[in-house]
Parts: C-alpha cells; structure tokens; sequence
C-alpha cells in the first residue's frame, strides 16, 4: 500500500473523531437539538436559587435514563404512567429496543427554564409554545408527560404504546407520550403541536 493511502488511512479516525467532538461541543447533532425542541447550546440549568439538579427533574441533554431508575425525573411521574412506561420499556426490550426517558417529571423551575430557553431560540413566546409550555400548562410539572428516546424507541412506542394507554401527544414532538386512552384501544390523533392543547 503506498505511503499517502496508509497516512490517508491513518487520518479517518482522527477526522471522525474531530467531527465527534464538535457536535458534542454544539450540543449534539441537529436531530438531538431538533428532538428538544430548541438547541442544546442553549443555557438551561441555573433560577433565582442556584442551579437546576436533578431534584428539579433535570437529567443533561443525551443522557436518558431507565424507565425504573430511581431520579425524580421517574419517581415524580404519575404511578400510572411510570408503570405503564416500565411495562412498554420491558416490551420494547424484549423486542430488541432500548427505551429510554429523555425527560419525565420536572419542577417548576426547570420547566420554566426550558420555556426561557425555547423564548430565546425560536424569537417569541408563540413560536415556543410549539415545543415547551409554560410551568402552569405543561404536564411535565404534574407528573403526566414522559420524553422517550432514542429515535428506535420513539417509532416503537408509537406502534405499540396504545398496548398501556400510551400516546403521542403532539405531532411535531415524536418523543413526547402521555396516556391518553385505555390500554388497548387506539389513541386520538395527536394535537399539532403544545400550543393547540
């Protein structure tokens, strides 16, 4: 093999690393940013009193967690949709799929936060009211909304979801579950987007 292919070769790895770290760097890939709603480069993680923690429900962009660990993200949830979360995470596993909770409960706080966040990135109160609502609207303060990744997962639970009373809520959240119907029967059509709840 000559010299410049074996330096070519060499170089890969180090490019594809280079290409790792600066989507890391940038908050992820555009489809985790997408996936939140607003970019992740964006500051979420500091109120009046201090840093958000994982007492607030926060868990780091990329770092879902299982359906039955033991954060307030999944402790806080609803006992009814925690359950059937972990009922639809041990299905999806036995199918070959790894379901996991990007985001459950949250405080106020972080809820807050989020919206602030989403203010800033999409330019008005109306354009983020499309992916995050305010503390008093949202039911991820109350416990009855679940955030689920990694894509795989997210198309699993659509298919499968209604099996625990599982839905999509939104159209343009693919991530974003609530029960929304018996288990068993067919869940309505998604709302377009927060803003039309």
């Amino acid at each position: 093999m000559p010299i410049r292919s074996r330096a070519a070769l060499l170089l890969v790895p180090l490019l594809l690393g280079g290409l790792t770290a600066c989507a890391d760097a940038a908050g992820g890939t555009a489809l985790d940013r997408a996936q939140n709603g607003f970019a992740s480069s964006t500051t979420v993680g500091t109120t009046d009193d201090g840093l958000l923690t994982a007492a607030d429900g926060y868990l780091p962009d990329g770092a879902g967690v299982s359906a039955t660990d033991d954060v307030p993200a999944v402790t806080d949830l609803d006992p009814e949709l925690r359950a059937a979360v972990q009922e639809a995470a041990r299905a999806a596993a036995a199918d070959g799929v790894v379901l996991r909770i990007t985001s459950g409960w949250r405080s106020a706080e972080l809820q807050q936060a989020l919206f602030d966040a989403a203010v800033a990135e999409h330019g008005s109160v109306d354009a983020a009211r499309a992916y995050v609502l305010q503390p008093d609207e949202s039911e991820h303060v109350t416990g009855d909304a679940v955030d689920v990744g990694p894509t795989e997962a997210m198309y699993w639970l659509a298919r499968h979801g209604s099996d625990w009373g599982l839905c999509q809520t939104y159209g343009n959240e693919a991530w974003h579950y609530e029960l929304a119907t018996e288990p068993g029967t067919a869940c309505p059509p998604p709302l377009t987007d927060a803003r039309a709840g």
